[in-house]
């Protein structure tokens, strides 16, 4: 638990009312606000086109933010590149379009979620932490990535993601364009992720009421702007939300 001076809870991750947008005048956040606390799943539902995927970018400095402020762990790192994102802050990303390279064996790309660092002892050591976590991996190991399953891209993709020991991970429709089984298996790992090494996730989910029966808190997102927040519970017993994003 992080506290300031004051003895008060200071979150990990706070977006404090951002405008930002991928054009010039045309922002798509219009001052949203959010907060994510040290071992915390937060997850932020909303209809398609409401900005969600455009938070993930402004915060890790992939479009710039043109007023309001990121703070990590009480830093301001607003509009900082996605760089100085994972060296200084600690924030990784798992984006929502595939990004294993498929020509390089799963080994290779776990080696990659380092590629920052020179010390190989350091690589091997994380690689092997990797594979102690998804066993899967390591018995795929010298298997091209792009032969496996779209789950078990999905969970390489998570791997590479904790290579670099990450505060916060950042995890864009861990669900998306996955079959059913595969989806409840994603979540449950998050939810191990979480439970078993203290993993702070803050991620974006298209299947609202499963994204938030795997999370400690959630925010919607409308036209740029966040309409409800609150516990996880609460929001799925909410007759509003529930109509609007959970099918009745």
């Amino acid at each position: 638990m992080i506290t300031n001076l004051s003895g008060q809870v200071r979150p990990l991750l706070e977006v404090q009312d951002i405008y930002a947008g991928y054009y010039v005048g045309q922002d798509v956040l219009k001052g949203v606000t959010l907060k994510v606390h040290d071992g915390e799943i937060v997850c932020v539902i909303g209809p398609n086109g409401a900005g969600k995927s455009t938070v993930f970018k402004a915060v890790y400095g992939i479009i710039p933010v043109r007023s309001g402020r990121v703070l990590c762990d009480g830093r301001d790192i607003t509009n900082i590149p996605p760089q100085q994102a994972l060296q200084t802050a600690g924030i990784t990303i798992v984006p929502q379009l595939r990004s294993v390279f498929s020509q390089m064996t799963v080994h290779e790309n776990l080696e990659l979620g380092m590629f920052l660092s020179r010390d190989k002892n350091r690589v091997k050591e994380r690689v092997d932490y990797v594979y102690d976590l998804f066993p899967r991996l390591k018995e795929r190991a010298k298997q091209h990535a792009g032969t496996m399953s779209g789950g078990e891209q999905r969970m390489l993709e998570t791997g590479r993601s904790l290579m670099w020991e990450p505060r916060l991970v950042l995890m864009d429709e861990p669900s998306a364009g996955l079959a059913p089984i595969i989806t409840k298996q994603i979540f449950e790992a998050i939810r191990r992720l979480n439970s078993e090494i203290g993993l702070t996730v803050l991620m974006i989910e298209q299947n609202a009421r499963q994204g938030l029966e795997a999370s400690d808190r959630g925010y919607v997102i409308e036209v740029g702007r966040q309409t409800y927040e609150g516990r996880a519970d609460e929001l799925l017993s909410d007759s509003n939300v529930r109509r609007a994003f959970l099918g009745g």
